[in-house]
């Protein structure tokens, strides 16, 4: 399809100018160079390229060159350094507005990021302004969230780096990146798992070892709420879980948020399975931290003494002093269990560091 023509309008007295500096040898006066901003900043609001200006203006140049100049130096230098300073001041001008247009278009884009993530503002309107940034919030859409060892602005070189990672990949796709509380966010169509995945991956890289939740699918502006909030949940339950893996899901963790949705019944079970290792020597912390490693090595004792780095030894002796103190033996599959719900508990709510 052939570019729109460029109006005469844009050129403004652009042909007068280069006569009277021929004949004079002037430069543009100050009003002349605001009249080339202004132009400029007109055809940058319309929506011409810049491009295709500065060639209309060559054009212009060449078609209403001053007749008599090709055989004066001095005026064909003059009309030159002309032809220099409205295009300059005319790009100026463009560029401007385009500044100015990139500026706007960031506040309202950011302005809906903090809306749809809120789930502040009417959900119709909502919805009716998504569709300017890709998105149809009629259809399900997951969020990522990542998280790295500092907090991230989208200046910064990480969010950049990312985000060029996925244009490169994902050109086509209907995705949203953008930084938010100093961690990167991708929202995308719940339908296209790859895109989050591959975010994931390129996030994991650029913060240097930094963490990454998903949440799942849901509909509807409220469901980009929803899925955020549990990619949130998950990055706060993975710190206080120490959990290792890089890469988070929220379908995954389903079972901790259940274990916690009677908290008060939960910090009961703490209280009566753990509270005794408080009597230990050095508090109930290591007799716990050593029950999460055996839980997490599969209760195999010889890979829960490695990672401990203790004996075999020293490890059944505080075995031994758990079964002690709680009456509980974690090798048995009966009391087991048990045990481990409790010390999955303990985690979620901070005990022993506070009380329950």
């Amino acid at each position: 399809m052939a570019e729109p023509e460029i109006p005469d309008e844009l050129l403004g007295d652009y042909a007068r100018i280069l006569t009277d500096v021929a004949a004079t040898g002037r430069r543009l006066t100050r009003d002349e160079l605001e009249e080339r901003r202004r132009l400029g900043r007109e055809a940058a609001e319309t929506g011409f390229q810049l491009r295709a200006l500065v060639v209309r203006h060559l054009a212009a140049a060449r078609a209403d060159w001053p007749v008599g100049t090709s055989a004066d130096g001095a005026a064909t230098d003059s009309v030159l350094a002309a032809v220099e300073q409205a295009i300059d001041a005319f790009g100026e001008g463009f560029e401007r507005a385009q500044r100015m247009t990139v500026r706007r278009e960031e506040a309202a884009r950011r302005e809906f990021i903090d809306d749809l993530l809120y789930g502040r503002s009417d959900l119709g309107r909502l919805a009716e302004r998504a569709t300017r940034f890709g998105l149809r919030l009629s259809r399900a859409h997951a969020v990522a969230v990542a998280a790295g060892p500092e907090a991230y602005t989208e200046t910064d070189s990480v969010p950049r780096t990312v985000e060029a990672a996925l244009l490169a990949r994902f050109s086509g796709r209907k995705i949203l990146l953008t930084t938010k509380d100093g961690r990167l966010v991708c929202i995308a169509p719940g339908s296209q798992p790859d895109v989050l995945r591959y975010f994931a991956k390129q996030s994991h890289a650029a913060t240097d070892g930094g963490r990454v939740a998903v949440g799942r699918p849901h509909y509807g502006p409220g469901g980009v709420v929803h899925s955020y909030d549990e990619a949130l949940d998950a990055l706060d339950l993975a710190e206080r879980m120490d959990l290792d893996d890089p890469v988070l899901y929220a379908a995954d963790l389903l079972v901790y948020p259940v274990l916690t949705r009677d908290r008060q019944a939960m910090a009961d079970l703490v209280r009566s399975q753990l509270g005794p290792l408080r009597k230990a020597r050095g508090g109930a912390e290591p007799l716990l931290k050593t029950l999460s490693v055996y839980f997490d090595a599969g209760c195999v004792a010889a890979e829960t003494a490695r990672r401990l780095s203790l004996s075999v030894r020293a490890l059944t002796y505080r075995l031994e002093r758990i079964h002690q103190l709680t009456g509980s033996d974690p090798s048995d599959p009966v009391h087991r269990y048990t045990l481990q719900t409790a010390v999955i508990g303990a985690r979620l709510l901070d005990w022993p560091d506070k009380e329950l």
